[in-house]
């Protein structure tokens, strides 16, 4: 496997890319990128000024994984969005290099804070389907994963829950805010 640029010249990458997000997608947040057409568009945006877009290949050249960034704070902070990894290949490293990847990219260009918001509209926390208010804070700190979110994925990695924002995608669907120093 090799990290590269994402680059908007490469057809048939972008189009995996966009494939990835659908199919990646389509379970936990299927109303985000439902067909190959909104999933194109959202890889076309990575290219913009102030963006990161980064690929895995395997060794045949095919996308296994998508992952990418947008610059906020003057470039002290970055969100890292979107992560995907091809289904098939999960569990096998892809995503962590990928995140490893992005981080040293981040730090190569100033960065000193690495964000992301991690949905839960299905139910596969304890924050989901119920009423954060008034105390999100507490709630957040009793946090259970339930169903295999992709929260602790991501603690492996060094990121620190730092928020919720409850009712994001609806009543009792929060979204799961974390970040990380990547300096």
């Amino acid at each position: 496997m090799r990290i590269t640029p994402l680059r908007p010249e490469d057809d048939e990458a972008v189009r995996q890319a966009a494939l990835l997000l659908v199919e990646g997608f389509k379970e936990s947040s299927p109303h985000v990128w439902p067909t190959l057409e909104s999933a194109l568009h959202e890889v076309q945006k990575s290219f913009a000024s102030g963006r990161l877009s980064r690929v895995a290949l395997d060794s045949t050249g095919a996308v296994i994984g998508w992952i990418g960034a947008i610059q906020q704070y003057r470039g002290h902070v970055w969100e890292l969005h979107p992560l995907v990894v091809r289904a098939d290949r999960r569990r096998q490293g892809i995503g962590r290099s990928l995140v490893e990847d992005l981080e040293a990219q981040v730090r190569e260009r100033g960065g000193v804070t690495l964000w992301l918001g991690a949905d839960d509209e299905i139910g596969e926390t304890s924050l989901s389907e119920r009423n954060l208010y008034p105390d999100p804070l507490a709630h957040l700190s009793r946090i259970k994963n339930l169903r295999g979110h992709p929260y602790e994925f991501y603690m492996k990695l060094g990121f620190t829950l730092v928020g919720v924002l409850p009712d994001a995608n609806g009543f009792g669907k929060p979204d799961i805010f974390m970040a990380k120093r990547v300096r």
